[in-house]
């Protein structure tokens, strides 16, 4: 069944952990539906991972779209969240509501995804008056990395983490439906994940937040230029899975021909199933795949007066 916004909140309320994934064309985010994610973001990370562009800003509204529909596409019954590309709120209210209302009228994607705190959240306050849900975005905020000194760890001093607490008040006050925490420690994340009410998501905040978010070209080793410290390929660990699978199978062009499911679609199925599993059973990430903090920084993070 299709996750909604209540549905999401009420995991939260349970102890029901999220798995949530990005995807940016129609074959991942079949895959994706089939393995039984909850939510897929289209993030204007595929403008690196599937465009070519060196970083994130150069992408488009009009690109988002298009990646957006195709998703929406394979993934008719996936929560979809659309990512709004550097650009497209930051100028006005007016520009930022416009812009969330095409993700929705044009891609039919349930909620919008925007970084920034307290500097955004007129925006965001906006967006959902005019009847957008809202995923807010801190932490390491890719489209405006270059303001804090390029791609760093958030939260391991007392100063980062009491902005990054503020930002993530402001939001919530604003009207977001969950926020999203990108590199951060896991205790400064887990903090935050417990005050809010909303559900906090993370990726490479470590496993206790409410759930957590992967790069699909990460979890399937397709980005050639670099991997996160916090992300994991799960091919190694699926590929036996999936050798058996086609192993057991007595005729293996009748698997292909009528359902498609004797190449890489299935072996994507499999290793989103894998990270499903993981996630669910807390699994991951695990300490291979959590940014340390010194004990000394999370004992003066601790002193903060919101801790």
């Amino acid at each position: 069944m299709k996750k909604t916004i209540v549905s999401l909140k009420k995991m939260k309320e349970c102890g029901d952990l999220i798995s949530w994934i990005t995807a940016y064309d129609l074959p991942f985010s079949q895959a994706a539906e089939k393995a039984g994610v909850d939510m897929i973001l289209v993030g204007d990370s595929g403008g690196m991972v599937q465009l070519g562009y060196e970083t994130t800003n150069p992408v488009t509204m009009n690109e988002m779209i298009i990646l957006s529909q195709a998703v929406r596409r394979g993934a008719p019954n996936t929560f979809i969240v659309g990512d709004m590309p550097q650009g497209s709120y930051e100028i006005s209210n007016t520009e930022a509501v416009r812009n969330a209302i095409r993700f929705v009228k044009e891609a039919g994607v349930d909620a919008v995804k925007l970084e920034g705190g307290r500097r955004v959240a007129d925006r965001v306050r906006c967006i959902v008056d005019a009847g957008v849900s809202v995923i807010g975005h801190l932490g390491l905020t890719p489209q405006s990395s270059a303001s804090f000194g390029g791609y760093r760890v958030q939260g391991k001093t007392r100063e980062s983490f009491d902005a990054t607490f503020e930002d993530a008040e402001a939001l919530q006050n604003a009207g977001i439906c969950a926020l999203l925490l990108e590199a951060m420690p896991e205790a400064p994340a887990a903090k935050i994940s417990r005050v809010l009410d909303v559900p906090v998501l993370g990726i490479g905040a470590g496993k206790s937040t409410d759930g957590q978010l992967v790069i699909i070209h990460d979890l399937m080793g397709f980005y050639q230029s670099f991997r996160p410290w916090f992300a994991k390929c799960y091919i190694p660990e699926v590929i036996s899975e999936f050798t058996e699978y086609i192993s057991s199978c007595s005729d293996l062009r009748s698997l292909g021909r009528d359902d498609r499911a004797d190449g890489l679609l299935k072996l994507a199925e499999v290793a989103i199933s894998a990270y499903i599993r993981e996630v669910k059973g807390g699994l991951f990430p695990n300490e291979d795949y959590t940014y340390p903090i010194k004990k000394e920084e999370l004992d003066d993070v601790a002193q903060s007066k919101y801790w």
